[in-house]
């Protein structure tokens, strides 16, 4: 597999552009529509932890297991939130896509499935990945449909396995897409795309 690098990615109605803190107040901005800070099972910055936030992304780049975007409409360059490649493991060709949020008014919009094409044409067809996998709060059942709706494989479930931000410790639920499956998920998404919406 490829070095993964900080790229921009676009398609359609998303940009996705190597996070800074100097998307820090626009993520305040997404993760306040919808206050997703107060689900329990996601990573969104709640009010006046967005630079943080950000900080521990890039120190997550810096050891090189992780490399996040801030996902940004592409016509206004509003962002509208945030999602990450990371347990990037180059021996085995192997990453995780996840970290991923939206501000709620973009949720179930062609943001999500876009992003997602993005960023796994990235990593199938320009990195040379041979599998990629997410990971997901057992509670979280919107992200497992939105996981599954691409088209991924549930792997089974890590049990007692990460700390929640309140302090409870989840199940967490794997799933992986490997390169021999990529070509007929690929045709899936972009089939997706080109409907038209309601």
């Amino acid at each position: 597999m490829k070095p993964v690098l900080p790229t921009t990615l676009q398609a359609g109605p998303v940009r996705l552009v190597p996070l800074t803190l100097e998307h820090a107040p626009g993520l305040e901005a997404a993760a306040a529509d919808g206050e997703l800070w107060n689900l329990r099972f996601t990573s969104v910055p709640a009010p006046g932890e967005a630079a943080a936030y950000v900080r521990t992304a890039l120190d997550g780049q810096a050891a090189g297991h992780r490399l996040p975007f801030a996902v940004l409409d592409a016509a206004t360059g509003e962002v509208l939130g945030s999602t990450s490649y990371h347990d990037i493991v180059p021996a085995v060709s192997r990453l995780e896509i996840g970290w991923t949020w939206y501000a709620q008014r973009v949720q179930r919009s062609a943001v999500n499935t876009t992003a997602k094409l993005l960023l796994l044409t990235h990593a199938f067809d320009t990195l040379g990945a041979q599998l990629v996998g997410w990971r997901t709060d057992n509670f979280n059942h919107a992200s497992q449909r939105a996981i599954e709706r691409l088209g991924a494989k549930r792997d089974g479930v890590l049990r007692h396995h990460m700390m929640r931000r309140d302090g409870t410790v989840r199940d967490t639920v794997m799933y992986s897409l490997t390169a021999g499956e990529w070509p007929e998920v690929k045709a899936h998404l972009n089939w997706q795309l080109s409907r038209p919406r309601p």
